[in-house]
């Protein structure tokens, strides 16, 4: 295949590089800012795709996250490739902090006491994918339906997340969007500025040799 690596990675490798990326988180971050900056469009939409992905990150639509990120980058006229790159925010070392501030939050909003929601929430997400799992096999065999795990999910994880996400997500948002205006503004002006002295120096260099083709023009 055209596309396929040259060098196959042992699946642990993938697994590593997906917690640890390759070259650092460092060089990660850096790369996401490197094209943040060169984004065609003006600053405000791409900060506001920004805002999109950085809210996102905030909501409890695992795995949908780039297609989240897009749909309210649509709804506020952002960039979509800046609210796609915005969502790495969202990574296995941040994962689990942006959770908990959510869920805690919304437990908060909600009126309702987090009692060692924080503990249970990888038995919460396991046992609603056990009842979804169980329950679409029981379309095609006699077992029956059950629901009950997916409804404690529902009531003690995803609902307090998605309420809770409103507020962090947000903010962390609006931070970024404020933040993010005059540094890709400063960043476009500087391009565009050199742009602009490269071609003014390519016209210099081409008037002594128009100036020269003119004189030879003239001799003959």
């Amino acid at each position: 295949m055209v596309f396929k690596r040259r060098d196959s990675r042992h699946w642990l490798m993938v697994v590593v590089h997906w917690f640890y990326p390759r070259g650092g988180w460092g060089r990660a971050i850096q790369y996401i800012k490197h094209r943040l900056h060169r984004l065609p469009g003006t600053p405000e939409s791409i900060a506001r795709g920004v805002f999109a992905g950085v809210f996102t990150v905030f909501t409890p639509f695992f795995g949908l996250h780039f297609l989240t990120a897009v749909l309210i980058a649509r709804l506020v006229r952002g960039n979509m490739l800046a609210a796609l790159l915005a969502t790495f925010l969202g990574n296995p070392l941040t994962y689990l902090p942006i959770a908990l501030t959510s869920i805690h939050t919304g437990y908060f909003l909600l009126g309702r006491e987090a009692r060692g929601v924080g503990r249970h929430i990888f038995e919460a997400f396991s046992g609603a994918w056990r009842d979804l799992k169980h329950n679409f096999f029981a379309m095609f065999t006699p077992e029956r339906a059950d629901w009950t795990e997916l409804g404690e999910f529902y009531d003690e994880v995803f609902l307090p997340f998605m309420v809770g996400s409103l507020v962090p997500g947000v903010l962390c948002g609006l931070a970024c969007y404020y933040l993010s205006v005059p540094v890709i503004r400063a960043y476009q002006q500087r391009r565009l500025a050199k742009l602009r002295a490269k071609m003014n120096k390519m016209r210099k260099q081409a008037d002594p040799r128009a100036d020269e083709a003119a004189a030879r023009d003239k001799g003959e």
